[in-house]
């Protein structure tokens, strides 16, 4: 198991900002969890230990958010994302780390600034496509296998839909639940789980649904309006983040 200090330092609060994510704001935060960890260990095994901890915020968030999610084309979004799940673990040792933020980056932000230029929150909603649906869930799962970052693709499918909250946080919560559970057979095949991480994940997992909570709880007490306004702006926040780290990715 890790035993250094400064590991623990950015894995702790990486954990509780992913489980905030998963309980109330699936377009957000939890995209900085696994970046956090890689500021002590290579992004690959940050990668690894996350998952399991993820694995775990999964099944608390399905219990919270149990018959809550969008029917309609729940099975097209993930055959999407199987399909991205796919591409990541063949492109897993090929694939430039900084290129997927760099894009996903300039996708959300490009997104953002589209829906406000047609009217922000106050946007018309917008009829679900089976070819954006698809799109956008095969990029969420190749995102997250590779980096665990596959919420910005999502919400850019989800979002204009203007879900009922609770909704879209719980088709959010069943995508990632189904997705995650997909990537274990990747990631043993890539040789990702050795002992030091599965124990690592291990020590970390208790403080999985405390943030989950945490995120249901804030949830829970915005208004719809509100909970819109948070999501556009964590997106594009997450946006800046993950450009200016693939910018600098490709720049070193």
């Amino acid at each position: 198991m890790i035993t250094e200090p400064f590991f623990y330092a950015v894995a702790i609060p990486a954990v509780l900002i992913m489980g905030v994510s998963k309980g109330g704001f699936g377009s957000g935060l939890g995209i900085m969890a696994t970046p956090l960890v890689a500021l002590a260990v290579p992004a690959p095994q940050a990668a690894a230990i996350m998952l399991p901890i993820l694995l775990v915020m999964d099944v608390t968030g399905l219990v919270a958010y149990r018959g809550t999610f969008l029917r309609g084309n729940l099975g097209l979004l993930l055959a999407g994302g199987v399909a991205g799940v796919a591409l990541g673990a063949l492109t897993f040792r090929f694939f430039s780390e900084a290129v997927i933020r760099a894009l996903l980056g300039a996708m959300a932000i490009a997104f953002v600034a589209h829906r406000l230029r047609v009217g922000g929150t106050n946007a018309p909603a917008v009829t679900p496509s089976k070819a954006r649906g698809f799109f956008w869930s095969t990029l969420a799962g190749l995102a997250s296998t590779i980096a665990h970052a596959g919420g910005p693709p999502l919400s850019v499918y989800l979002l204009p839909q203007k879900l009922d909250k609770a909704v879209l946080v719980g088709t959010t919560v069943v995508f990632f639940a189904a997705i995650n559970a997909v990537k274990v057979v990747p990631y043993f095949w890539l040789g990702l789980f050795d002992s030091t991480n599965l124990l690592t994940s291990l020590a970390l997992a208790p403080l999985a649904p405390f943030g989950i909570v945490f995120g249901v709880w804030l949830m829970r007490r915005l208004s719809q309006e509100i909970f819109y306004r948070v999501a556009y702006t964590l997106l594009v926040v997450v946006g800046c983040r993950l450009l200016w780290d693939g910018l600098r990715g490709l720049a070193a």
